[in-house]
């Protein structure tokens, strides 16, 4: 029996400005998150320590900002704050061009690192809003495809732009980053604004967020989802080639594995995995990290240098089916476990826990590279495992993680 198109692929015609506005959104990110550090020490006469303790500062800063937003969005909709992101982060990147002391990159990065939070929280309210029944994890794998090959996009022209390594060319990917928001912040326009209705779900507030122990368990498996996620650009490239001593190329082929298995393969895998139950896909997910890690960690026995190329490349292809497996589940997971009056402080609470990951990963991972492979890729295994029980464990508790991908129970406020 054939499943109904509705569970094959997400329509997206009546909603294309939105998803041309992700689009165009990560390929903004995707051209400046590469040269970030060498914009400033290109731009500015700050050294790599001042400008790393001003970008350090201004994330530490933004924490609250993501949380301040969910009680916004539940109360105006996620719409008019997820515009209001646009402009933060718009008018941030702008600022960027006359910044030349630490208190300034300090300020304009706050806006850009706080717009970012508040966008990603308002991101899954917002899909959740226009995904039809059944839809929610296709709509999640698809934008996620969308957003990678956006950033392999952006990539791509940062690098063209590098190569002429002049002041100009590096104003000209600061400027074309601030138009992308601008041009997001024009797109959004045309989504519709969907508010709950007040009512019964959004009594207590905060406190009946925070009281959600099941929703907590859930926040809490984020939080080791998201630990393997910043591996790929923390860890793994140093490894690869400080550690290993593999040449330069290998940690660029890494990324660009990654990229383009999530850009093309993400969309096409949740779709095949239509009636599988939710909990046992993430658990799996877990399982292809802890795979690719003892990969990892196997390349540091392997003497032979092309041998240990292809065995880092082979733990490459393992992390990325973890993230391609997890990726559009916990962001699935996350929306339909909330009570739709309160949606908007649930997913800034799941987000938070991306943030934190975020901010702890890099003295995290670094400090365990430097005390020996062993140490790092064992915790991240660890890491794993209990990314896998807690899955198994919201299977057992949450209601939206027993269902089947793609069952039209998932998303009972898609529109």
């Amino acid at each position: 029996m054939s499943l109904p198109d509705y569970a094959i692929r997400p329509s997206i015609a009546r909603h294309g400005r939105f998803v041309a506005a992700i689009v165009i959104d990560s390929i903004g990110t995707g051209v400046f998150v590469p040269v970030s550090m060498l914009y400033f020490l290109t731009t500015t006469s700050l050294t790599l320590v001042q400008v790393g303790a001003a970008l350090t500062t201004a994330g530490l800063l933004a924490l609250p900002a993501g949380p301040l937003a969910g009680g916004l969005v539940d109360r105006y909709g996620a719409k008019p704050v997820l515009q209001a992101a646009n402009l933060a982060q718009a008018l941030g990147f702008a600022g960027y061009l006359l910044s030349g002391q630490t208190w300034q990159i300090v300020l304009c990065a706050w806006l850009n690192s706080a717009g970012r939070a508040v966008f990603f929280g308002c991101y899954g309210v917002t899909v959740t809003a226009l995904a039809a029944p059944g839809q929610l994890e296709r709509w999640f794998g698809l934008l996620g495809s969308l957003r990678n090959l956006g950033y392999a996009l952006g990539g791509l022209l940062s690098a063209l732009a590098v190569s002429f390594g002049t002041s100009g060319a590096y104003a000209a990917i600061v400027v074309v980053n601030a138009l992308s928001y601008v041009t997001a912040f024009v797109l959004m326009r045309a989504v519709p604004n969907a508010r709950p209705e007040a009512g019964q779900d959004a009594v207590g507030g905060w406190g009946r967020v925070l009281r959600d122990r099941r929703y907590l368990a859930l926040v809490a498996h984020q939080l080791c989802f998201a630990i393997s996620l910043f591996a790929l650009n923390i860890a793994i490239p140093v490894y690869a080639v400080d550690v290993l001593g593999l040449p330069g190329w290998t940690a660029g082929a890494v990324f660009t594995l990654n990229t383009l298995m999530v850009g093309f393969a993400q969309g096409i895998v949740v779709g095949r995995l239509s009636g599988r139950i939710r909990s046992r896909v993430l658990a799996a997910g877990h399982a292809c990290f802890a795979a690719g890690y003892l990969l990892f960690l196997a390349a540091d026995r392997v003497t032979a240098l092309a041998l240990a190329v292809g065995v880092v490349l082979l733990g490459a292809i393992s992390y990325t089916f973890g993230e391609v497996l997890g990726g559009p589940l916990t962001s699935t997971l996350a929306a339909e476990s909330a009570p739709d009056a309160l949606r908007g402080r649930y997913l800034a609470l799941n987000q938070l826990a991306v943030t934190v990951a975020g901010a702890l990963a890099p003295v995290a991972l670094s400090g365990l590279l430097s005390t020996g492979a062993a140490a790092l890729w064992l915790t991240l295994i660890g890491v794993s495992a209990l990314g896998a029980t807690l899955a198994t464990t919201a299977g057992k508790v949450l209601p939206a993680a027993q269902r089947r991908i793609g069952g039209v129970q998932g998303n009972p406020t898609g529109v």
